[in-house]
């Protein structure tokens, strides 16, 4: 069986009533199944980026590195001998 990439869903039945679904939905994603199968995603607006999306920048990558640095460097002092 596949993985749901939402804990919400509906059934093709239920999408006669797109409002309803949307309304239940609180504007998150939710899967839309048909006979115990997921055959799509319905994604509301309000569950979508606003604008364009930001890139990380190089210097933020490098600083996000150096922050968590202390706690993956035991494992990395593991990974040298393998």
């Amino acid at each position: 069986m596949a993985r749901l990439h939402t804990n919400l869903i509906c059934t093709i039945t239920e999408l006669r009533e797109p409002q309803k679904v949307l309304d239940r939905a609180g504007g998150k994603p939710l899967a839309i199944m048909k006979n115990s199968r997921c055959v799509g995603y319905l994604v509301p607006e309000e569950a979508t980026l606003d604008g364009a999306p930001r890139y990380t920048t190089m210097d933020e990558v490098m600083a996000a590195i150096e922050e968590t640095r202390a706690q993956a460097q035991p494992v990395l002092d593991y990974l040298k001998d393998k």
